[in-house]
């Protein structure tokens, strides 16, 4: 792959602490990549420097001129539901007119998805992986629960696996019509011989703890069947009113709880207490009208915050993570540097990465140039699409 300095970089955001700056901006400042890897970050004459001395080389290293636009590392989407057929573009539309978001619309699209073709789903899979890196994201997680069979929870866990590594499997979605009176017999197969099927291709596993979805009893028993089969957990918790899911994750170690918005005090000073992210997905509360989580007050109690979009096709159809920093800041009480930390390095903490989510030496090559001077245009200029060039472990896209 070779080595590729980027100079002449306005604004780097490296996630790299630096005198109280958690963004750890650098100006005026260069990259090199290696390969697929961040070999050197710097600045002022630093950067010029290394820059005369790729031009006097004559190994056939490549010299990108930012021309003055800000680079920032790739986005990381901790919270996606990409593999799903059908539409629900009308649940949305009535959404419009004053009809209350339910999670009983799953169901549809696990009709639709249990209709559709593995060769269909993946090619719309496919679909929203280019959406993604057009948008500058370069790590994302992907779930099931659009299946909710033992095989096609399988397939869906085999076909995220093709494209991510950060598979979670959450058959514990909602329980499906055949077992509406069998829920005990529902959750005794997610436990057991869809556990086993969906594992080997799964790295965790997740469970929709809310009123109409699975209790705390039952979220909690199937993800400590889960951790039995090797499997980390994560939560969606405490989205639809309030709720026990913020603390059994944090009782159970999970590596975020998804969602947060609505939070009592004992919730929040649980999370501050824990290395449990909150990760918040304002593209919910834009597509549905309910409440914007609370950012500031979770911010302020210490707590380790990400954004993710929650791409799915009910309550989010929606993979920009540039519109996910714009809404926090908008409506989240978050900064704009709060933000693009949170939608970076706080998704990487969500999946418990050390390897993306921040440009230093050593991490992978993934970053995003914005046709824009500084990160905060992500917020200042809503909707328009602000990514120039993408790299992915070291190769432009």
């Amino acid at each position: 792959m070779g080595t590729t300095l980027i100079t002449n970089i306005a604004e780097l955001t490296t996630n790299v602490e630096r005198d109280g700056d958690p963004c750890g901006t650098l100006h005026d400042a260069a990259v090199v990549i290696e390969s697929d890897r961040i070999a050197w970050v710097g600045v002022g004459t630093e950067a010029h420097d290394v820059a005369s001395r790729f031009a006097r080389s004559e190994t056939g290293e490549s010299v990108v001129d930012a021309g003055g636009r800000a680079v920032i590392p790739g986005f990381v989407d901790s919270h996606t539901h990409l593999v799903f057929g059908g539409d629900r573009a009308d649940e949305f539309e009535a959404r419009m007119t004053g009809t209350p978001y339910a999670a009983g619309g799953i169901r549809r699209t696990v009709a639709a998805t249990r209709a559709a073709t593995d060769d269909e789903l993946r090619a719309r899979l496919a679909g929203f992986v280019t959406e993604l890196h057009g948008q500058g994201t370069t790590t994302f997680e992907i779930k099931t629960g659009y299946g909710l069979t033992v095989a096609d929870e399988e397939r869906l866990a085999r076909l995220a696996a093709e494209v991510t590594r950060e598979v979670t499997f959450l058959g514990a979605h909602i329980v499906p019509v055949e077992y509406a009176d069998r829920r005990d017999a529902y959750v005794d197969l997610v436990c057991d011989e869809m556990l086993r099927a969906c594992a080997p291709h799964t790295r965790w596993v997740d469970v929709f703890c809310e009123r109409g979805a699975f209790s705390p009893e039952e979220s909690r028993r199937i993800l400590a069947a889960g951790v039995a089969h090797g499997l980390e957990p994560r939560v969606h918790g405490n989205q639809l009113g309030p709720g026990e899911g913020v603390r059994l994750a944090v009782s159970m170690g999970a590596a975020s709880v998804d969602h947060c918005t609505y939070l009592d005090d004992d919730d929040v000073t649980a999370l501050a207490g824990s290395d449990t992210v909150a990760t918040l997905l304002p593209g919910v509360e834009f597509s549905t009208r309910q409440p914007y989580p609370d950012a500031r007050r979770l911010i302020d109690a210490g707590v380790t915050v990400a954004l993710a979009s929650d791409c799915n096709p009910g309550s989010s159809f929606t993979s920009s993570m540039p519109l996910m920093v714009a809404l926090a800041v908008r409506e989240m009480g978050m900064t704009p540097s709060e933000a693009v930390w949170a939608a970076t390095a706080g998704g990487a903490r969500a999946l418990r990465r050390d390897d993306v989510g921040a440009l230093a030496p050593g991490m992978r090559a993934d970053l995003v140039m914005l046709d824009a001077p500084t990160r905060v245009h992500l917020a200042y200029r809503p909707g328009v699409p602000l990514v120039h060039a993408v790299w992915t472990g070291g190769a432009r896209l």
